[in-house]
């Protein structure tokens, strides 16, 4: 419980200090983070090149794969993800941009029907960071990602035949006061 209490503490601490930018700072910041980026891109240049050699095979079908960006301020990139029924698997890589730990400001993404959202978020929030904010066993639950911090990333393969033609599903993150601001619609094409 202590240890809930102070992820609450630190979320609420990070939101405050957002509120208060002026309009100037955020102009600035994007410059400093690309810069970082660029930095960080061309250190893991050659681990990357090795990576995608070696996982080449492993590489799921073209139009089968989509990354979604999560960054500090709560927010993915996406507002919809389009799941090709074509596709024997789907990959969701979801990538944290920002430079807040998990603790303070990790993410994940859960995908429930949009009818579940709310009941999986409320059960999640009683778990653990540990356990990703995820109820262990929750049925209604079709995938997740495990919960990272900035500048990490993740993914979860999705079976496109767990989604029922005509239903409405929902991607969202389920760290607590998250869900607000970082959730988005599941359509099967």
């Amino acid at each position: 419980m202590k240890t809930y209490l102070a992820l609450i503490s630190a979320a609420a601490l990070a939101l405050s200090a957002c509120g208060g930018q002026e309009t100037a700072a955020p102009a600035a910041q994007p410059a400093a983070s690309e810069a970082t980026a660029a930095s960080v891109a061309s250190a893991d240049a050659p681990a990357a090149a090795s990576a995608a050699s070696d996982s080449a095979a492993a590489a799921p079908a073209e139009g089968c794969e989509v990354v979604v960006n999560s960054d500090d301020q709560m927010k993915f990139d996406k507002q919809e993800l389009e799941i090709k029924k074509s596709c024997k698997e789907f990959k969701i890589v979801l990538k944290h941009t920002g430079k807040m730990p998990k603790a303070a400001m990790g993410h994940n993404i859960v995908i429930s029907k949009a009818e579940d959202a709310q009941g999986v978020v409320s059960d999640g929030a009683g778990a653990t960071a540990e356990k990703n904010f995820v109820k262990e066993g929750d049925t209604r639950v079709i995938a997740y990602t495990k919960l990272i911090g900035g500048s990490e990333e993740t993914s979860v393969t999705v079976d496109p035949s767990k989604f029922a033609e005509g239903s409405q599903y929902e991607f969202y993150c389920t760290f607590p006061g998250h869900y607000g601001l970082m959730h988005g619609t599941v359509k099967l094409i």
